[in-house]
């Protein structure tokens, strides 16, 4: 590991329990947050998850100014679940519907931040169990107590549960097998980051909406590897919150995201100058499917399609008016 990673885990890494609610509301003043979940089929979680932020955060202690759900073409009742919990709830295609829609997690939070107002952002993923309100005052502390630190990352153990099963540390497949690799191959200064594709970050709104967000499941990727560019690895802290538990895809989903990732790596890559295309990657992944006499062809696209820097689009909207 590089000196200077040893350097940053060790002064830029903390945890929950080192900020209190009551220090962060001194720290806080006139900083306004919003918190933003991201929701596709999420009615079994999202609505414990806004209510206990709502609970501690917003009502209990005005740490917190909005929780927002993006509703991403949920088939169920996430939309009306999230409404009764508290949350503002805005449906994703009606966001700059003037737009060409795309689609994705990264798309979500994009046009989230046409709608949320706070001048620091907090992503919390729709499908956490045994969810904490410390998660979103462990990302705060190091923004509200550092002018120096603009981007938060959580960290955390992921076991992998199914059914009464359950497996330390057995989670994060993606990021052991594809993300940590790339990570440390290409862009050895983030090699401290404990939860590159962690879903639970933070951020000033000054920086990210400086930043493209790729639409796909490599938003965060994306983002991690953005922000050590504009802003340096000493922008960067990571806040270590326990014990993350969600929902786990299957192989042949991990398949798909490993495969947007690795087009997100390419994409920072070759925009760095560090590649020279000889001719594009393919987009195409093929997988296959045991079934009755042999194997199905399942074939997917990959490609993952990416949005301009969000204080860009606010420029042109205003010059268009």
């Amino acid at each position: 590991m590089l000196p200077q990673v040893e350097d940053w885990l060790r002064r830029r890494t903390s945890s929950a329990a080192d900020w209190p609610v009551e220090e962060l509301l001194e720290a806080k003043g006139g900083t306004t947050v919003s918190v933003v979940l991201p929701a596709r089929d999420e009615r079994e979680t999202v609505g414990e998850i806004v209510a206990a932020i709502r609970r501690d955060l917003v009502d209990g202690a005005p740490l917190v100014d909005e929780v927002i759900v993006v509703d991403s073409r949920s088939t169920d009742d996430t939309a009306a679940v999230a409404a009764a919990a508290g949350a503002l709830v805005v449906a994703q295609d009606d966001v700059l519907p003037q737009l060409p829609p795309m689609s994705g997690k990264g798309e979500a939070l994009w046009k989230s931040m046409h709608v949320a107002r706070g001048d620091l952002l907090v992503f919390v993923d729709a499908d956490l169990r045994d969810f904490t309100s410390a998660f979103v005052a462990g990302l705060l502390g190091p923004l509200l107590t550092d002018p120096s630190v603009g981007y938060v990352k959580a960290c955390y153990d992921r076991p992998f549960v199914n059914g009464g099963t359950t497996v330390a540390h057995g989670g994060g497949r993606v990021t052991e097998l594809v993300a940590r690799p790339l990570i440390n191959m290409h862009w050895p200064l983030l090699a401290g980051v404990l939860q590159p594709l962690g879903g639970e970050y933070a951020g000033r709104r000054a920086l990210l909406e400086r930043l493209p967000f790729v639409t796909g499941y490599g938003v965060e990727l994306g983002l991690l590897v953005d922000v050590l560019e504009y802003a340096g690895l000493d922008a960067i802290a990571q806040v270590d919150l326990g014990t993350r538990v969600h929902r786990h895809q299957s192989a042949e989903a991990l398949g798909g995201m490993s495969g947007q990732i690795m087009q997100t790596a390419w994409s920072r890559l070759e925009r760095q100058g560090r590649v020279v295309r000889l001719e594009p990657p393919s987009t195409t992944l093929t997988q296959f499917r045991r079934v009755a006499g042999g194997h199905e062809i399942r074939l997917s696209d990959v490609a993952v399609g990416e949005r301009p820097p969000v204080i860009e689009v606010a420029d042109h909207l205003r010059s268009a008016v």
